[in-house]
């Protein structure tokens, strides 16, 4: 299928699965055993993602059975969402250490997972995007020989330590997963260019847009955001986020002190921080002095608060992937602070601009913008190209399509 017909398939709220080839023969669930699917998470952006997905899964009822595997990096970020969520933790492998290197990390990850899977001998391996945790799942599945598959797959950035690990990370899983649940276009079209095999790969949306439109239906904004909310009423409020590991250092004190200046020279602008707990982030934000009665620098907000912060945004300025899928899903823009992305497609459309790794650049765009916010009042009317909200069904529809539980993991996973 043609690349502008794909994409015309993300406009239509009935939209199916596209894949790259036929579908396997032989492959249907009727008169068998429940598919097991082990999903591999511990983060929160990944218990975000696979959360829309896991609710598919349990929807089918007696087709497939459940075991989460919750690998618990973000513990305190990501308990509030799993009670939110109402998803079980089958197996909790509190793998978290304070100061452990990303190598110790990915052992214990591993050592823990290899007792977990062996007990648990699921028929699929489930893991998401580009963590470490992702990487230890996609891995231990290929040494049990459970098939993989990878949501939100095919993304790169081009630089092997941009975003550092998570490049590496996810170009590692493509070679280990089986099963390839691509976004975009963009993101088969780089798995095909690779070598994966076309029946492998399945163009299904992002999951973080059903997950956005679950959370924002059912979830209004807390007390004490309403509250916050209300206090800046008329202000232009940006909202920041920054955690990434190259960005660590200078360059986030640079960020940090071209936005603490921007503010104190408008006097209609609030800056909203809600500073992620890594130590580095909290130290970077004393360095710069980020600090003033229009700076909030305030604690990390459960998803629905953030959600509802974001959309009450003039401008977001963040290094997070996530959110260059979030604000294209809300019409809000964004500027990234990062010197690439993986995700070309939020430039693309016209919903974000690159930064760069530079805090000069940072410094001119944020004057234009305050001169001239044409481009900001025009991101909302732009085409969301990370899909419309129907992902969760086009991955499990794909699932369904190509798993047979009767056969052995060493036919699947060959």
């Amino acid at each position: 299928m043609p690349p502008d017909l794909i994409a015309q398939a993300f406009r239509s709220q009935a939209a199916p699965v596209e894949f790259h080839g036929r579908w396997p023969a032989g492959r249907s669930i009727v008169n068998a055993r429940p598919t097991k699917v082990a999903a591999v998470f511990g983060t929160r952006p990944e218990a975000i993602k696979m959360m829309p997905v896991l609710r598919e899964i349990d929807a089918r009822g007696p087709a497939f059975t459940l075991c989460n595997i919750i690998t618990s990096q973000h513990t305190d970020l990501l308990d509030p969402l799993l009670r939110r969520f109402q998803l079980q933790s089958h197996h909790c492998l509190n793998v978290l250490r304070p100061g452990q290197t990303l190598d110790q990390l990915l052992s214990r990850l591993l050592a823990a997972l290899d007792a977990v899977l062996e007990e648990a001998s699921p028929d699929l391996l489930l893991v998401q995007g580009d963590t470490t945790s992702a990487l230890a799942g996609g891995l231990a599945g290929h040494h049990h020989k459970i098939p993989v598959a990878h949501i939100e797959a095919g993304l790169r950035s081009g630089s092997r330590f941009s975003p550092f690990p998570e490049e590496m990370n996810r170009r590692l899983i493509t070679q280990l997963a089986t099963y390839h649940m691509a976004a975009t276009p963009s993101n088969v079209q780089t798995l095909l260019a690779e070598g994966v095999p076309p029946e492998r790969v399945f163009l299904t949306g992002n999951p973080i847009v059903d997950a956005l439109q679950i959370v924002l239906a059912s979830s209004p904004p807390s007390d004490q955001l309403h509250a916050l909310l209300q206090e800046l009423e008329g202000q232009r409020i940006i909202v920041l986020t920054s955690h990434r590991r190259e960005n660590s250092g200078d360059t986030m004190r640079g960020y940090f002190a071209v936005l603490r200046d921007f503010i104190a020279r408008h006097s209609n602008v609030t800056l909203v921080f809600p500073v992620h707990p890594n130590p580095a982030v909290r130290r970077e934000c004393v360095r710069a002095g980020l600090a003033g009665p229009s700076i909030r620098l305030i604690d990390p907000l459960d998803y629905p608060d953030f959600l509802h912060l974001l959309r009450s945004a003039w401008l977001v300025v963040s290094d997070s992937g996530g959110i260059q899928e979030e604000t294209p899903s809300l019409g809000k823009p964004l500027l990234v602070i990062r010197e690439n992305t993986e995700r070309p497609e939020a430039i693309d459309s016209g919903c974000a601009r690159l930064v760069g790794k530079s805090p000069e650049t940072l410094a001119m765009m944020l004057d234009e913008l305050a001169a001239d916010d044409t481009w900001i009042r025009g991101v909302q009317a732009t085409v969301n190209p990370f899909g419309n909200g129907n992902s969760a069904k086009a991955i499990v529809d794909a699932l369904t399509n190509v798993i047979d539980p009767i056969e052995t993991r060493s036919s699947i996973a060959s």
